[in-house]
């Protein structure tokens, strides 16, 4: 299965783009379902029809679904959320503020792409296209495989069994006194259970032969830093970025002196895109004098976007920022095809990192492992400016 999951700062037309891609696909004869995964979900309006949890039919080789996330959660979590909630009761807290504070942070995100893999085990569709922005705290929780491992396997599961097999013996002692009860076999089946589908999970996400993400931004320059943090945090986790669509963007027939110095900002900021996330591929996409509403203003966009191109191939196929950590060290190895190591120049100011390649400039947002260091030396290697950190010298 072919995976594309569109990511971008709220309003900049992932949806938009999303829906137009799902539409492409279906017309060359994958069977596509395009899945939003963001809260305030805005698939449905795009194609102008209600859409729910399970799958719809959009069209022949088209279906869409709006994600549940409390659904989601209830069906992977539920029974952890429950136990959470009666042992915060039994502390004092009210029903709802206890049921909320049963809930972490970043469970309804990573729900969302456990919800993919599923999608991705069953094997229905040839093509997934999800509508969503991945954040930092979803994307941490990748890194539970490889943290967790030897925790959940060494004394995880053997304290698991034990606790299954006291519970008759502990129990009418400890409810009495405690308020709750011991944890039964499915809460603690739960855990383990979440571990095993997040280690799935991060193999297809990291599989850039199957899996790739688009970033969708707008020519301005809070869109631009947040699509370039966005990068960071992916390529941090190994999931790779193929193309980047710059939406929104004035035509040239539009002459009105109102938007003039829009125009001229746009320029700018344009160009910040081609130089910023180079050698990834870029397409180009004008601000349509109507709402990216329904079937034929769709088509319009999947036309722009796409003529004769197949939106399910692997636009760029190479890993563009690479964090490698080798005896807690750290270092950022950037693709730079072609650029010898004494036209480059670097520079940090918090946590951005400015490399200057002769006359070029590129800003790059670091993620929060290497935004505290200090960049300590530089070499070229196989195409790849290899950046080393080190702490900072305190004074």
């Amino acid at each position: 299965m072919r995976v594309i999951l569109m990511t971008g700062k709220g309003g900049v037309g992932k949806t938009s783009v999303a829906a137009a891609t799902g539409l492409r696909c279906a017309e060359l004869g994958y069977r596509t379902l395009v899945l939003s995964t963001d809260p305030a979900h805005s698939l449905a309006d795009s194609f102008d029809m209600e859409l729910g949890h399970e799958p719809k039919q959009i069209r022949p080789k088209l279906w869409g679904a709006e994600l549940d996330a409390l659904l989601e959660l209830e069906g992977n979590w539920g029974s952890v959320k429950r136990y959470i909630t009666q042992v915060l009761q039994a502390r004092g807290l009210e029903g709802v503020q206890a049921e909320e504070l049963a809930i972490l942070p970043g469970m309804d995100e990573i729900f969302g792409l456990v919800r993919m893999k599923r999608h991705y085990d069953e094997g229905d569709f040839d093509v997934l296209i999800i509508d969503s922005a991945p954040t930092g705290t979803a994307l941490r929780l990748l890194s539970l495989p490889e943290v967790g491992g030897w925790y959940m396997r060494r004394f995880y599961k053997p304290f698991q069994n034990i606790s299954v097999a006291l519970r008759p013996l502990v129990e009418p002692l400890f409810k009495p006194i405690a308020g709750f009860s011991l944890p039964d076999k499915e809460v603690m089946d739960a855990p383990y259970e979440f571990y095993e589908q997040i280690e799935a999970l991060e193999k297809v996400l990291t599989d850039n032969s199957q899996t790739s993400v688009r970033l969708v931004a707008n020519p301005e320059k809070m869109v631009i830093k947040e699509s370039l943090r966005a990068h960071a945090y992916l390529s941090l986790y190994n999931v790779s970025t193929d193309l980047v669509v710059a939406n929104r963007i004035i035509p040239d027939e539009v002459e009105d002196p109102f938007f003039q110095r829009w125009k001229e900002n746009q320029k700018q900021y344009r160009q910040e895109i081609h130089d910023n996330f180079h050698p990834l591929p870029v397409k180009e996409v004008p601000l349509f004098s109507q709402e990216m509403c329904g079937m034929e203003a769709l088509e319009r966009l999947k036309e722009t976007l796409y003529k004769d191109e197949d939106p399910a191939q692997v636009y760029y196929k190479e890993n563009t920022i690479r964090v490698v950590q080798d005896n807690n060290q750290y270092s950022l190895e950037l693709y730079l095809p072609g650029v010898p190591k004494n036209q480059v120049q670097l520079s940090k100011s918090g946590d951005e990192l400015n490399i200057r390649i002769g006359n070029h400039r590129r800003n790059l947002v670091l993620p929060q492992a290497l935004a505290a260091l200090q960049p300590g030396g530089a070499k070229m290697e196989e195409d790849y400016l290899k950046i080393r950190f080190s702490e900072q010298v305190k004074v």
